[in-house]
């Protein structure tokens, strides 16, 4: 299971060391790619591929389909985690997600989340005073 809140610098080469304590759970491979509200989403490989079956069995027809598999399918990077515990992440990965250095890596259940990390405490800032309100209307 991958979770807690890590926060972690980018080097000058645009490498990102992910947490010790997901690494065995992370696997040798990971896909990053797009994520939703400006952050990337990180999959093991095991979990992606699992992920992109389902995806077979949505209506192509629908221009919705299209439009998310377009986006989400097409920023989907894989990225071997190297002997000191790094993945690189690309110019349009930065971009995307508004990364310059600083960087807040999620982990929730089966997948990351890598946000910059001014981002993120905005995020944080408009949605946690509603945080028992979600979680109801959620559970409902």
């Amino acid at each position: 299971m991958l979770i807690g809140e890590f926060h972690h610098n980018l080097d000058n080469k645009s490498r990102l060391v992910m947490p010790s304590k997901l690494l065995q759970s992370l696997g040798k491979e990971v896909i990053v790619t797009r994520g939703f509200e400006k952050c990337l989403l990180v999959y093991p490989i095991e979990k992606w591929e699992s992920m992109v079956n389902k995806f077979s069995e949505l209506t192509i027809t629908k221009s919705d389909t299209r439009k998310f598999l377009r986006i989400f399918l097409s920023g989907a990077t894989s990225c071997t985690i190297d002997s000191q515990s790094r993945i690189g992440l690309t110019a349009t990965h930065k971009s995307y997600a508004g990364i310059i250095k600083e960087v807040v890596i999620l982990g929730l259940d089966d997948h990351l989340e890598i946000w910059d990390e001014q981002s993120y405490n905005e995020f944080l800032n408009e949605n946690l005073s509603s945080f028992a309100e979600i979680a109801e209307t959620i559970y409902e």
